[in-house]
């Protein structure tokens, strides 16, 4: 028996790029703005990356009002709905289908993703992944407590996955909440800090925050897999 039976990934920014599902949330924003607000849809979805890329974030759409000298009370809630609700027009990292499609051969997979339970779903659904998953874990259907750091999706996987937390490995990129949980029930786990990943220049909170391992890409991926059944 192999030392490694399982992999759980996280999802936003691990298999995906997420600033594509933002820009994505920002047309379909654009498009109704121009239709409500008559804002042209290439001068507003110009405008919000542009905030986006300056790193705003949480208040991106009172900003962009607050430009325009539109009252954010009347459309934000809208507007906000409007993004969480669209069809997002992502596609996964180019090497991780087959990267999936590869390693479910060998070992049983599994997803955590927080986030809006609909929005998560709508995500997985557009990246077409969903296949590759012998248990799929969105925090969100228990409550926003749960999501990560807490053990509660981690335990849950590795019972849907039927293997001892020793043999899993948890794969993410945020490690303000990503490894904490998975550490803390037993689990190995690996950061994919990608260049231009939202949290690639974000330290650990401590070291029981910390990775077990960093690395910049999938490339080699279950080469290294290999490497660390020797440990």
């Amino acid at each position: 028996m192999t030392k490694w039976q399982a992999i759980v990934f996280d999802l936003d920014d691990t298999l995906y790029p997420e600033s594509a599902y933002v820009l994505s949330g920002f047309r379909a924003v654009s498009q109704w703005a121009e239709k409500n607000l008559d804002i042209p849809f290439k001068d507003g979805f110009s405008e919000l990356k542009e905030l986006f890329e300056k790193g705003v974030r949480g208040d991106t759409f009172n900003q962009w009002l607050k430009r325009h000298g539109i009252d954010r009370n009347t459309v934000v809630s809208e507007m906000v709905m409007i993004y969480r609700n669209h069809n997002p027009e992502i596609e996964p990292f180019p090497c991780v289908p087959n990267l999936l499609s590869s390693l479910q051969k060998k070992y049983k997979l599994g997803l955590i993703s927080d986030g809006y339970l609909s929005v998560q779903q709508q995500k997985l659904k557009a990246l077409g992944l969903g296949k590759y998953f012998d248990s799929v874990i969105f925090p969100d259907y228990w409550g926003r407590e749960y999501w990560k750091p807490n053990t509660r999706p981690f335990n849950t996987a590795i019972q849907e996955l039927k293997v001892l937390p020793f043999h899993a490995i948890y794969v993410g990129d945020n490690p303000d909440k990503d490894f904490l949980g998975a550490r803390k029930i037993g689990m190995y786990t690996i950061q994919i800090r990608k260049t231009a990943g939202e949290y690639s220049k974000l330290p650990p909170l401590s070291y029981r925050h910390a990775p077990d391992l960093v690395i910049n890409s999938f490339d080699h991926f279950e080469s290294r897999l290999a490497d660390l059944e020797k440990l």
